[in-house]
């Protein structure tokens, strides 16, 4: 994998963060991008480039959790059509190539009150809920057994490792992106969660049903965060599954998860996932006849 040519007919670099540049070079493609997103009313804010080669970050507007997912869904099937419309391909995988930072989907949450609309994270005054901090740890402990719809591929765990801007703790902090749990700074009315664990590889429905979940379960068993963390979580690395086979037995153990879920669903998922990871294991990678076909 290459990544594309532009305008300019030189290939695409990568640590081109924010650059404009870098992303006017492929103008054709994202006015023409732009313009389905208009007509579908897809709600995309912004677009920007990311550390990686050829790798853009987009912005949506915030909505409801069903139909901002429905976005979602269709915003990747346009994207996909539009890069081969322009001789190019879209790729959602979370790590596509070796040497470049993984993708993601990161999910800004908040929760309002059915009937007045209110920011349930925020009290009367302007301060933190205990809601709020009930949805963190909620986050903070249902995450880890529910790493598999956040992360349902093989390669979703090469994205999840040390020191590659992808988080693979469950540590919660203020504006702190070195966290698994991120709290934008924002005022009452916006206060929100930032769950930076699900890769761009997710299924949109899944994940936000996933995450709300985790809150919920928090919310609702009244349970309290750890400290929020003051300074760099890069260091942790051991909280979350590190390969799809420990994420699909950490889902299947996780009794309150089955019960909002349904368990049903949550059995035939694992059963599903377990398949793919059989299939994949029967694969003889590269590097193992390069380093053990002929000196084992």
């Amino acid at each position: 994998m290459i990544p594309p040519m532009g305008r300019s007919g030189i290939a695409e670099l990568g640590r081109q963060s924010y650059s404009i540049d870098a992303v006017n070079d492929f103008d054709p493609f994202f006015l023409e991008l732009t313009a389905f997103c208009k007509a579908h009313e897809l709600g995309v804010e912004t677009l920007i480039h990311e550390a990686g080669a050829g790798q853009m970050e987009i912005n949506f507007a915030h909505g409801d959790a069903l139909e901002l997912a429905d976005r979602v869904f269709l915003f990747k099937r346009a994207v996909r059509e539009t890069a081969l419309r322009h001789g190019i391909f879209a790729t959602f995988m979370a790590k596509p190539m070796e040497r470049e930072p993984g993708s993601a989907m990161h999910i800004h949450q908040s929760i309002l009150d059915a009937a007045s609309g209110r920011n349930v994270f925020s009290k009367a005054d302007g301060g933190a809920s205990d809601l709020f901090f009930g949805y963190i740890a909620g986050l903070q402990k249902y995450l880890p057994p529910s790493t598999l719809l956040f992360a349902p591929h093989v390669n979703s765990y090469r994205r999840l490792s040390g020191y590659q801007s992808a988080p693979t703790n469950v540590h919660w902090g203020y504006d702190n992106r070195t966290c698994g749990i991120r709290i934008p700074n924002s005022n009452a009315a916006n206060r929100r969660v930032e769950n930076r664990l699900p890769g761009v590889d997710v299924n949109p429905y899944l994940a936000m049903a996933a995450t709300l979940t985790c809150g919920y379960l928090g919310m609702a068993d009244a349970l309290a965060p750890s400290e929020p963390m003051r300074d760099s979580a890069e260091h942790v690395h051991h909280e979350l599954p590190r390969n799809l086979e420990d994420a699909i037995s950490r889902l299947r153990l996780c009794a309150p998860l089955g019960r909002v879920l349904g368990e049903l669903f949550v059995e035939a998922f694992c059963e599903v996932k377990e398949l793919e990871f059989a299939t994949y294991s029967r694969v003889i990678s590269s590097w193992e006849r390069e380093h053990l076909m002929l000196l084992v």
